[in-house]
């Protein structure tokens, strides 16, 4: 079992209300189309959250949008997003769709966010130029996994470096000594699902009753008005 896993057989509506794993494949399941049963069913199975995507402090939201899009189609959907600033700049670009379909989890410091990382038994790996740093080919990805994005001028936090079990680089032969927050994560999320394959042979890794409980979920949120319809039958 994942222990990375958010969800379990009951589930929690923002609203507070409450339903069953089970109660969901009994009123709502069936009303999607057999198309659509596929699709989730074919998602599911290839989810992974041990590994963890952390954007800090991040001021563009296009950036965090990019990443979260990139990270989803991966199969990656387990985020962190540390909201140190106040403002932040906001984007016409969206998730298109991204979002509904990844765990966000989020912090108000780095301190919070490291804290939790730790006792989940992640290692913590910064994107950073750094003297110490290592290229992300000697990295092993096959353990649970923290990757770490920074803000677009001043990287990863002097915090979050201290707290860095790893500080990764992806060589550039090239003049230019950085990529753009959402190419670094593209690339970095991809190099992290091939070496899982080659290590694990596989990057999903979820157990069949998680991947069941993650096809309700996914349910829920193809259809808008799932919420109402368990109400309606729970009486």
């Amino acid at each position: 079992m994942n222990k990375h896993f958010p969800f379990s057989e009951k589930i929690k509506f923002p609203s507070g209300f409450e339903t069953t794993a089970e109660q969901v494949e009994k009123h709502v399941w069936p009303l999607l189309t057999p198309e659509r049963q596929a699709k989730i069913k074919l998602v599911s199975a290839k989810r992974c959250y041990s590994t963890a995507v952390v954007l800090e402090s991040i001021y563009d939201r296009g950036n965090i949008s990019a990443v979260m899009r990139t990270g989803e189609g991966l199969g990656f959907a387990n985020f962190h997003i540390v909201e140190t600033f106040e403002k932040f700049k906001e984007a016409n670009r969206v998730t298109q769709g991204a979002d509904k379909w990844v765990d966000v989890q989020k912090y108000k410091s780095t301190t919070a966010c490291i804290e939790h990382l730790k006792s989940q038994g992640f290692q913590i790996c910064v994107t950073a130029l750094a003297s110490d740093s290592v290229p992300i080919s000697e990295v092993d990805f096959s353990k649970p996994t923290a990757l770490v994005l920074g803000n677009e001028k001043q990287g990863v936090s002097a915090e979050m470096l201290a707290a860095a079990d790893k500080k990764i680089i992806i060589p550039m032969p090239g003049f230019v000594q950085s990529f753009n927050i959402s190419v670094a994560g593209a690339l970095s999320l991809y190099h992290i699902m091939s070496d899982r394959i080659k290590r694990l042979g596989r990057n999903e890794d979820l157990s069949a009753e998680q991947t069941h409980i993650l096809n309700m979920v996914f349910a829920l949120n193809t259809l808008d008005s799932a919420e109402d319809i368990l109400k309606l039958r729970s009486k």
